[in-house]
């Protein structure tokens, strides 16, 4: 996606190695022409799965993943990471690790919406060490649902989450893999 790659380098920042800040687009403020592009492009690489609902994680999934469940006509069902007094019976919970934040916390998914019939494509912002995504992907198996796949916004290439995935046989879409952010800049890897 060369409007995705455009908006990392013209308004993304390599603050280290590993940390990628694209707050100006993504994780902050959104910009909702490249959000509905993003949701064109994940729709069009799923296209032809019997996807009936998408699993993204609060809150920076929220954004793509509405996108594409409006591109794909199906409902966003979105993982909470903190307690609600509403939601607190026939959960769902997978403990999901944030290097970037230090913090480990239970994402939680009521069961009334995911049902074992259904098929799940997870999209999310970062694709990383792969924890946001293993979590994930461990709700869609406790509801008994298929996992269609990943959808990634950014996958930064040099940490191993995106190759760990596939290698346990799971179909990941990134549409921006980062291959390296070393002295602060970004360079994408050629697919």
């Amino acid at each position: 996606m060369n409007l995705l790659r455009q908006a990392i380098i013209e308004k993304g920042k390599a603050l280290s190695p590993n940390v990628l800040k694209v707050d100006a687009f993504l994780n902050h403020q959104i910009d909702p022409a490249l959000m509905e592009q993003i949701g064109i492009e994940f729709a069009r690489r799923f296209q032809g799965e019997p996807i009936t609902k998408i699993l993204t994680i609060e809150s920076s999934g929220i954004a793509p993943a509405v996108m594409t469940g409006l591109k794909l006509n199906v409902p966003v069902v979105f993982a909470r990471k903190s307690k609600s007094l509403t939601l607190v019976d026939n959960l769902l919970i997978a403990k999901v690790h944030s290097f970037t934040k230090g913090v480990t916390n239970d994402i939680s998914v009521s069961k009334d919406y995911l049902l074992d019939e259904d098929v799940v494509l997870v999209i999310d912002d970062f694709l990383a060490n792969g924890q946001a995504a293993r979590g994930l992907v461990d709700i869609v198996k406790q509801a008994g649902c298929k996992l269609a796949g990943v959808g990634s916004v950014i996958e930064k290439g040099f940490q191993p989450g995106g190759d760990e995935l596939r290698g346990n046989g799971i179909r990941v879409e990134s549409l921006a893999i980062i291959n390296s952010l070393e002295n602060k800049q970004i360079t994408f890897r050629e697919e």
